[in-house]
């Protein structure tokens, strides 16, 4: 590190900052949000996957008042955005958990527009859930995030309901820039 950083500010006239500089494994630095795995290949620093994950709990907070499409407007943007910027690291794996937490917190926010019990269950039968599963899922006492993996929610709000109504699919999207 010593001699590399005499050779950078003596030579090159550059100055190194050390509180940034470090010696250590490839897998343990990250550069621009970026870290290179064992393999080699470019992967995505952890710290960047949880700023991302802020910035969609920001966008989807169930006390907003905004529209569901407006929600996914926001969403799409961003998520197109971060995904282009990261779109040649080897990530995904994570974009699949990535996007399964997504639609859960969407489900959650158009359940929580319900409101009340009737509401949701003409919502979920709408989207062909059982007029039985529906009812029961909208008396349950569990909370919104809850309710949000149940069977009948997930089935009336499936990946397929969530792509009709514009949300863009970050494996999907992933794998086009692959192509």
């Amino acid at each position: 590190m010593e001699s590399v950083t005499r050779f950078l500010e003596e030579k090159l006239k550059l100055r190194v900052n050390r509180e940034k500089s470090a010696v250590a494994p490839v897998g343990e630095r990250k550069f621009l949000g970026h870290r290179l795995l064992l393999n080699g290949k470019l992967g995505i620093s952890p710290k960047s996957v949880n700023r991302a994950k802020e910035k969609i709990r920001q966008i989807t907070r169930r006390n907003r008042g905004v529209s569901f499409t407006q929600v996914i407007v926001e969403l799409n943007l961003f998520l197109v955005g971060w995904l282009t910027c990261y779109r040649f690291a080897a990530f995904r794996g994570e974009l699949i958990r990535m996007d399964e937490w997504i639609r859960r917190k969407l489900r959650c926010y158009r359940l929580k527009q319900c409101k009340r019990g009737p509401t949701i269950a003409r919502f979920l039968q709408r989207l062909g859930a059982s007029p039985s599963l529906a009812h029961r899922v909208a008396s349950s006492g569990k909370g919104w995030w809850r309710l949000s993996l149940t069977r009948p929610v997930h089935q009336a709000m499936s990946a397929d309901w969530f792509a009709t109504k514009g949300l863009v699919s970050l494996v999907l999207k992933y794998d086009s820039f692959k192509h």
